[in-house]
């Protein structure tokens, strides 16, 4: 497949413009503590609650409920619930799980546990996450897909981080299978409520179980190359430290299906996993191991499969949809 779309950046700013006064009413409410905390992992500020347009991420959630909604004949208004919803919960969600990963950068700055200490994070998470669900409990239409995007989001990171106790070979090993259903859950299930909450907002919500399917797709194929970026990624770029899934033992796609392609750069890999070094030298031969058995190639075309079969459900459901196919396969073809 050719992914040198259209990255659907102008429709982002559009949405974001729409939804960012909705999403700073529903942070309002908050303890003025939780509000610094919330204003500076959203990227409104800094971490002594100075106004700063720093990088608050991509909106890419908020953006499809949008777009969904829009693409079923529906004002950009009526998804303005489910966006804020979605975008809180990715905002809780990130806050947990830089806690987990002990990751000290989020897009550039200081991770929110690392600026104000894991208690208050985790607060701040749950407030966020609290707001999200109030936003559309009068509206059962979306909310339905919401609270399915909670459980499966528990549920895959729960998977993720069991995964990180099993050995890499062996009648234990993490499968590729266990791994796509993983990130269905974990990254697709927020995408998928994301379209599903737009359309069903939008007026069309017989079109919601669909969507809430393509998103789950679409999820798998952004996990894939978040991996992807997490082995190979520019730091300066991504505004993460790169080869920590490596040094925790995570099982990625491109490592997963570096192995089990088999021959000698795959042997030596586990090898090399199965020692548990982490230095930096053990952590940048497994990387470069990892692409010569064809991970990163299998990872890449894995991504692009998923991402067409998302699209293709897409292209059923709304197929005047051009700004949200743009957003979507830009997910896959991106440095960040």
């Amino acid at each position: 497949m050719n992914l040198s779309h259209a990255s659907g950046g102008g429709a982002i700013v559009r949405c974001r413009t729409l939804v960012e006064p909705a999403l700073r009413e529903a942070v309002s409410v908050l303890h003025p503590w939780g509000a610094k905390m919330a204003a500076f992992a959203l990227g409104w500020s800094d971490v002594d609650g100075r106004p700063d347009r720093g990088d608050g991420g991509k909106s890419v959630r908020p953006a499809i409920a949008v777009l969904s909604a829009e693409a079923v004949g529906g004002p950009a208004e009526a998804a303005v619930p489910g966006a804020v919803a979605v975008e809180l919960v990715h905002a809780f969600s990130l806050a947990h799980d830089d806690i987990i990963d002990n990751d000290e950068l989020r897009r550039h700055r200081e991770a929110l546990w690392k600026a104000y200490g894991v208690g208050p994070a985790l607060l701040a998470g749950d407030a966020l996450l609290a707001l999200a669900v109030s936003r559309l409990a009068e509206r059962p239409e979306a909310m339905k897909y919401l609270s399915a995007a909670l459980i499966e989001l528990v549920q895959g990171q729960t998977a993720d981080m069991a995964f990180e106790n099993r050995p890499w070979t062996g009648p234990a090993q993490v499968t590729v299978d266990e791994y796509t259903e993983m990130a269905a859950g974990k990254t697709g299930g927020l995408l998928g409520a994301a379209a599903a909450a737009g359309v069903a907002l939008g007026g069309a919500p017989e079109l919601a179980d669909r969507m809430w399917a393509m998103g789950r797709d679409l999820g798998v194929a952004f996990q894939i190359v978040d991996d992807m970026l997490g082995i190979w990624g520019d730091p300066v770029i991504t505004g993460k430290p790169v080869h920590n899934d490596l040094r925790r033992d995570k099982k990625t796609f491109p490592v997963l299906a570096a192995l089990a392609a088999g021959g000698p750069a795959a042997r030596d890999l586990a090898a090399i996993l199965a020692s548990g070094a982490n230095d930096d030298d053990s952590v940048r031969r497994a990387a470069r191991l990892t692409a010569e058995a064809g991970g990163r190639a299998e990872a890449q075309a894995q991504a692009e499969r998923h991402l067409s079969s998302a699209l293709g459900v897409m292209d059923e459901c709304l197929p005047d949809a051009t700004e949200l196919r743009a957003l979507c396969a830009s997910l896959v073809n991106r440095a960040h």
